[in-house]
């Protein structure tokens, strides 16, 4: 279950000194929980598809805006500070995609693995991580995730593996994690996601492969935000149906901008997974903001307005905030007090990325194995000796 859950029933905020009144409404005001109808998934080789009428209950309505809204705005952060050149290097912003880390995460449990490519900034916020370690990391800090020396690429924390640079390669090593999994007999399942850029390459195909033959509990998700950089996917891909590609591998398209559409067909696969029938293969039909990277403005090769168009029907957050409001399960003054909240969590933690001291020299070459002796590490030349401690 998503992490970071906290009381968002306030009965007022205090800004520049004064109380602001949100609501006079009770808990007994609201609707517990509502049933709602969502988009049918394409299948490919399953009799029967995820189901189409859910349950969301208040509580877990909460938690979702809280967690989206929170990723945006960590991302929104991310972009100001990275015009700032207070981030620097490689760094790939989530915003767009929110629903498809928050569906997945409501999906699966804390103990099962999940492994992405290097837009992880939200899964590890969902995976347990803390907005003023994913900021610090991504300014270099000592207080980062992976203690700043992995940047906005490489962070890590309990069952989340990263964070992988290196296109599509994280794909076979999700696999390697779902067969740890069925070595060990725990009935727990591995995630492993990847971009529709990243569709296209060899070593996805056979980890396909072998994931059948064993019969491996993974989940392969391709997040298909419709651009690989800058490439669309109908002059990349002699075939968008992305999860048709495993052939043999039963397969799900879902509409990856809808929470509730992405947990349904998350828990069903995982379900399948965990009944010893083998990997499945979804694709999440989302969408990115921004562009591939920083250095990307995204409106070389795609308009303005349809970037725009895509926020104004299809974004995550609205979607799920017009659900509760019409279903009466939320206030809009109390989903503007988690909006208020969240920018406060945001701007203290860009101030702890800002003013957290750099990661020291002589930590350079730590934890580079695990539980070993202290040794040294040559650095740039044969003089250089650097110290690794686990």
């Amino acid at each position: 279950m998503l992490s970071n859950i906290s009381n968002v029933l306030r009965a007022g905020v205090q800004r520049n000194g004064a109380a602001v009144v949100i609501s006079a409404r009770t808990y007994a005001d609201f609707t517990a929980q509502a049933t709602f109808e969502i988009k049918k998934c394409d299948i490919h080789k399953f009799d029967e598809a995820p189901a189409t009428e859910v349950v969301m209950t208040r509580e877990e309505g909460l938690q979702y805006y809280r967690t989206m809204q929170t990723m945006r705005r960590m991302e929104l952060k991310a972009d100001q500070l990275y015009k700032q050149k207070i981030i620097r290097g490689f760094c790939h912003l989530y915003d767009g995609q929110e629903a498809c880390a928050v569906g997945i995460e409501a999906a699966i449990n804390l103990s099962d693995h999940l492994i992405t490519a290097y837009r992880a900034h939200g899964y590890t916020y969902t995976r347990g991580g803390t907005v003023k370690e994913i900021m610090a990391e991504l300014t270099g800090r000592r207080g980062g995730i992976a203690k700043g020396k992995g940047g906005s690429m490489h962070m890590y924390c309990k069952n989340f593996y990263g964070g992988n640079g290196i296109v599509g390669a994280q794909v076979p090593l999700g696999a390697g994690v779902a067969l740890a999994c069925q070595y060990m007999g725990n009935n727990e399942v591995s995630v492993s996601l990847y971009g529709d850029g990243a569709a296209n390459q060899g070593q996805i195909f056979e980890t396909y492969n072998m994931a059948a033959l064993w019969k491996l509990p993974a989940i392969f998700i391709c997040e298909n935000n419709r651009y690989g950089m800058g490439t669309s996917v109908e002059r990349s891909a002699a075939s968008t149906d992305y999860y048709k590609r495993g052939d043999y591998i039963p397969g799900l398209r879902v509409d990856g901008m809808d929470v509730l559409c992405v947990r349904e067909a998350t828990r069903f696969a995982a379900d399948y997974c965990r009944s010893g029938k083998g990997p499945v293969l979804m694709e999440l039909q989302t969408y990115r903001y921004h562009g591939h990277s920083m250095s990307d403005p995204g409106v070389s090769y795609r308009t303005r307005e349809e970037i725009q168009e895509v926020r104004g029907k299809s974004d995550p957050i609205s979607l799920l905030k017009d659900r509760m409001l019409s279903n009466n399960m939320a206030s809009v003054e109390e989903l503007k007090e988690i909006d208020v909240e969240v920018r406060k969590e945001i701007e203290d933690a860009a101030l702890f990325a800002t003013t957290d001291p750099e990661p020291p020299l002589e930590d350079l070459c730590n934890h580079i194995f695990h539980n070993d002796q202290p040794l040294e590490v040559r650095g740039t030349n044969p003089w250089t000796k650097l110290k690794s401690v686990s």
